[in-house]
């Protein structure tokens, strides 16, 4: 009898232990997917004792001059674990998640701020798809312009049955790709651009960048965009150009 209630005893123990491992990677995969305040908050704390032990130096990794800004600035947790932190965050991409952490405002109010890396991942098959194009056509298959040097694309020629759209981080809704002269896709943010313009009371110059209006009030970098600025006729955003 007693034999029988240890092997009965063991078989739950089993089963329950791979209940757990196969619930585990699920509810690790939505944490990781899951914009923690908190998880921000105390890499922003590492990163200011970093800077204050090092004389101002920032923990980021080394990337090419000519790096987009928003992506330019990326923490390297190496410089941070285990002094300053005991692991990076669970949403991290060094820890599987799908957030790549950032710092703007580098040389006067260094600030963490995030972006999703998926959005890189839908941009690259769309790459891979012009790529393809452009090898059997030279040129992309450009639809409209919208200002100088930017454009909308057919993807309809490129083999899609709609329009791709990227997920915004600020409101939740569609954005969609565009593309320069030089073949490289981008994420329109005009949407929301045009949403925070009208929630603020600033005022712009001719040629500004207003893209700080979304890093200021969201823990989200607007990651592979262009620049905008405000048409002075319009009030409304436009597209950064020379």
């Amino acid at each position: 009898m007693k034999r029988m209630k240890v092997k009965l005893t063991a078989i739950f123990l089993m089963a329950i232990s791979l209940l757990t491992g196969c619930l585990y990677p699920e509810q690790r995969s939505v944490e990781n997917q899951v914009p923690y305040k908190e998880q921000i908050q105390s890499v922003q704390s590492a990163i200011d004792q970093f800077r204050k032990d090092e004389g101002g130096i920032l923990p980021i990794k080394t990337k090419p001059g000519d790096t987009p800004y928003y992506q330019k600035y990326l923490i390297d947790f190496k410089k941070l674990v285990p002094k300053y932190m005991a692991e990076p965050p669970g949403n991290s991409y060094e820890s599987g998640g799908v957030f790549q952490y950032v710092i703007i405002d580098e040389e006067t109010n260094p600030t963490v701020k995030i972006f999703d890396i998926r959005i890189a991942q839908q941009l690259q098959d769309l790459n891979l798809r012009l790529r393809i194009y452009r090898e059997n056509n030279s040129y992309p298959p450009f639809k409209e312009q919208l200002a100088n040097d930017v454009f909308t694309l057919d993807f309809r020629k490129m083999g899609l049955k709609e329009d791709p759209a990227i997920t915004s981080p600020y409101s939740g809704k569609p954005l969609p790709v565009v593309v320069n002269g030089e073949a490289e896709l981008f994420v329109d943010y005009t949407p929301d651009l045009v949403e925070a313009t009208q929630k603020t009371d600033k005022q712009f110059k001719s040629g500004e960048d207003i893209r700080p209006l979304l890093t200021g009030t969201s823990e989200f970098v607007p990651a592979y965009s262009l620049p905008y600025t405000i048409d002075q006729k319009t009030k409304k955003p436009i597209f950064l150009t020379k």
